[in-house]
């Protein structure tokens, strides 16, 4: 079994060997090289040398004893690791968070552990220790306006999409975390697993160097641990008396619709997809129903899907780069694009051109002709 230390050690030197890189991912693997997901790529921390089954499987207990005491187990670390590998045993592979205190400040991670064909990995997810203003994730500024404006309603359904590695987790904690601090709201959380931490207070914007109470209650539920699943977790929340509601992601159909009839029931509810576009949204929301449902499922969408914030992060001259679409649904063209889509993107498309959305090969147009990307990142990131 590995101790703190040694996990110190390992991750502390990684940090200390890339200052500069914004390291997002660390990719562990048995038998092979470490590598690393920065602002630069991906790159390869050969000075580690090759990690062999003893190493990761140190990193991957000592990381497991970092997170939060499980329900059913007693307060020996012994028994939290021997959970550990009866869990991998069963299922083969193992989500959970952590806090890592090695790396010049508290970062919070998120770690999978899994097996392959070489044995043993660990990723490890290094999430920022403090939760991001909007303004600082490059979001088009007229578009944080308009999602601070959008998560005012009482009732929606909206969506942070985009491949992994996007930065969707970051976006979504920005949002809500504006929210805590601003509005009376219950908030509500089911993540697999919980990724970042909301406090129960808050800088005093009237004395700095104050802490007050945050006028919005937080309410964290970690897949497994808290809930035996989302769909499960869904059920559960609507006697919490939530107004907002984060679905850590929709997987499945079930979840799907109960997201929409949460929706459509009052509350305003937010989760993510793996797609790449508005367009691709709808497309992917529509394969989790049979095809006679669909036409019903557009209409429910046109009245409840309050916006789509597809985003992707592109590697720069300087770094990375944000590129994103946004689509409102904020008047009746929009909705009427959403009733009318039949799998061709033109209703959408032209929905997409109103004002206050952006499309995302406008949005990559503008980090090419500013000097963000290389001609060779933007055509590859095209959407057509």
């Amino acid at each position: 079994m590995c101790s703190a230390t040694q996990t110190n050690h390992i991750l502390g030197q990684i940090a200390a060997a890339f200052p500069e890189r914004e390291i997002s991912d660390v990719q562990v693997r048995t038998g092979g090289l470490i590598y690393l997901h920065t602002n630069r790529g991906l790159e390869i921390a050969d000075s580690f040398g090759i990690q062999d089954n003893e190493a990761v499987a140190r990193l991957a207990e000592a990381l497991y004893l970092r997170q939060s005491v499980e329900i059913w187990t007693d307060n020996t670390a012994g028994s939290t690791v021997d959970r550990m590998w009866e869990l991998v045993r069963a299922r083969r592979v193992i989500d959970f968070s952590c806090e890592e205190g090695a790396l010049g400040s508290p970062v919070r991670m998120r770690v999978q552990v899994h097996l392959s064909e070489h044995g043993m990995g660990v990723t490890c997810r290094w999430l920022r220790a403090k939760i991001s203003q909007l303004e600082t994730l490059g979001i088009d500024p007229l578009i944080s306006d308009s999602l601070r404006e959008l998560m005012q309603r009482r009732f929606g359904l909206g969506l942070i999409t985009g491949p992994t590695g996007s930065g969707k987790s970051t976006t979504l904690a920005a949002i809500l975390d504006w929210v805590r601090r601003n509005f009376q709201k219950h908030i509500v959380t089911i993540e697999d697993p919980i990724e970042y931490r909301y406090d129960t207070t808050m800088d005093d914007p009237n004395q700095p160097g104050l802490r007050i109470p945050a006028p919005s209650l937080v309410s964290q539920q970690d897949v497994v641990r808290h809930t035996l699943s989302y769909q499960s977790g869904l059920k559960e929340v609507l006697r919490k008396t939530p107004n907002i509601i984060l679905i850590g992601e929709i997987r499945d159909r079930e979840t799907m619709e109960t997201c929409i009839e949460a929706a459509q029931t009052g509350h305003f509810v937010l989760s993510t997809l793996h797609t790449r576009g508005a367009v691709k949204t709808i497309d992917r929301i529509l394969e989790f129903f049979p095809k006679e449902q669909q036409s019903g499922i557009l209409h429910r969408l046109s009245e409840t899907l309050t916006f789509v914030l597809s985003q992707g992060l592109l590697t720069g001259f300087n770094g990375r780069v944000l590129v994103t679409e946004y689509l409102q649904n904020t008047n009746e063209a929009v909705a009427a694009g959403m009733r009318a889509y039949d799998g061709s993107a033109t209703s959408l498309a032209d929905a997409l051109r109103y004002k206050g959305n952006l499309r995302w090969d406008q949005s990559l147009m503008s980090l090419y002709r500013n000097g963000q990307v290389s001609e060779e990142v933007f055509n590859a990131n095209l959407l057509g």
